[in-house]
């Protein structure tokens, strides 16, 4: 039986596709290793997401802290992603 994606995970997969999209246009300049650690963090987010511990893993961050405020406000095409998720971790959670 195929496994089911929730939406969630689904918002943080998106995220890490927009994360790489900064990564391998930075790769093997000054800015790739930091865009590597934040691809790292936004799959520690997924997984965290598939296992229904995002809230644990978050603590009182946001998202776009927990990766790293500035290195998100740099790459403005990874924000719409952020929000997102974001948005979806806020929303309480139907019993």
């Amino acid at each position: 039986m195929p496994r089911v994606v929730v939406p969630l995970e689904l918002a943080a997969a998106k995220l890490i596709v927009a994360i790489q999209r900064e990564w391998n246009a930075e790769a093997g300049g000054p800015g790739g290793a930091e865009s590597e650690e934040v691809m790292r963090s936004a799959h520690a987010l997924r997984r965290a997401a598939r296992a229904g511990t995002l809230a644990g893993v978050l603590g009182s961050a946001s998202v776009s802290q927990y990766l790293g405020r500035s290195w998100v406000n740099s790459h403005p095409r990874v924000w719409p992603s952020v929000q997102v998720l974001e948005c979806m971790a806020l929303a309480p959670i139907d019993p």
